[in-house]
């Protein structure tokens, strides 16, 4: 399951609204057949995975890091029916899949079939690899991603305006690297007037990989730019599974206090500016134990010269979140 996992991840930022799923098929302890959702959302990575297992699949174990699709579609079979035709010996599954259209009719199907299916192995892990997907189902819009780069007093800028470069070059190939996995950036329109960022992937062998672009404005719209008018409208984006929020320090602001923002990325230079901008404005806190219990470090990671430190917002199995 975790070489599954590890093989979803291959879609991420290429699928949307599709999950990224990934899929290993194994037969007398060894892999047969390998898959992962392609770009676009099709094929799907049972069904390249059974391509490549072909005849040998039959009585094999396969594992999947999502339940296999259900519903009949014009760009494709379900994946279920396709594994029923396949005739492996049992499924494992590392989640289920929360889309009506297949929430649990998908094993359903499986064990009709008379296959053994095996459910909840690696759940957290498959979960949290898709959770722009399962973020999307649950809550009604994309998971967000809000990428900050400071001081180590907090400054994105100088008081002049001055930011290139707040951090190192590694740092900055990290960035790219998550815009490869977002599915869009968005940039406040003040951003884009002053700094006309290019918001692409810049990484050799990714440049395919650069996501959609927004810009979030009550102006008008911009040519290239998909506008929206307020941090909610991103509930809008129905084909958005993960969105990446780049600046600045005005719409940081407004996407923490609309409490739309699931995960951070902290990219901190060694560096005191002292008087300059903060990377954070008014985020409407009432007290300071409001800010308490929010957020939780999941990585720290060293980047050259400066750190990157990563944080999830908190939250119960339904998307309530704490504090």
């Amino acid at each position: 399951m975790a070489a599954a996992i590890a093989l979803g991840e291959r879609g991420r930022g290429l699928t949307a609204p599709n999950p990224y799923v990934g899929c290993v098929i194994v037969q007398d302890g060894r892999a047969v057949g390998e898959g992962w959702t392609r770009p676009g959302g099709r094929p799907h990575a049972e069904a390249m995975a059974l391509a490549a297992a072909g005849a040998a699949a039959r009585g094999a174990t396969v594992y999947v890091t999502l339940e296999p699709c259900a519903h009949v579609s014009a760009r494709g079979p379900a994946c279920a029916t396709l594994l029923v035709d396949a005739c492996p010996a049992r499924v494992v599954i590392g989640v289920g899949d929360p889309d009506p259209r297949t929430n649990g009719l998908g094993i359903e199907r499986l064990e009709t079939a008379g296959i053994e299916v095996i459910t909840g192995v690696l759940a957290h892990e498959a979960e949290h690899s898709m959770a722009g997907f399962f973020t999307r189902l649950r809550l009604g819009r994309p998971r967000v991603t809000l990428k900050l780069a400071m001081s180590i007093d907090g400054r994105i800028a100088l008081a002049s305006g001055e930011s290139k470069w707040i951090t190192g070059e590694e740092a900055r190939e990290d960035v790219h690297l998550e815009r490869a996995r977002a599915d869009m950036i968005l940039v406040g329109r003040g951003t884009w007037e002053t700094d006309r960022p290019r918001l692409d992937v810049r990484l050799p062998g990714l440049e395919h990989a650069s996501p959609r672009k927004a810009l979030l404005t009550t102006g008008g719209p911009v040519e290239g730019f998909v506008r929206l008018s307020s941090p909610q409208a991103i509930r809008t984006l129905s084909d958005v599974n993960d969105l990446l929020v780049e600046g600045g320090a005005e719409t940081a602001s407004a996407f923490l206090a609309a409490d739309l923002v699931d995960r951070l990325l902290i990219y901190r230079a060694p560096i005191l500016i002292g008087e300059g901008k903060p990377g954070v404005g008014a985020i409407g806190l009432e007290g300071l134990a409001d800010a308490h219990g929010r957020w939780a470090l999941t990585g720290t990671r060293q980047l050259g010269s400066d750190t990157l430190q990563v944080y999830e917002r908190q939250r119960d199995v339904h998307g309530h979140y704490h504090g």
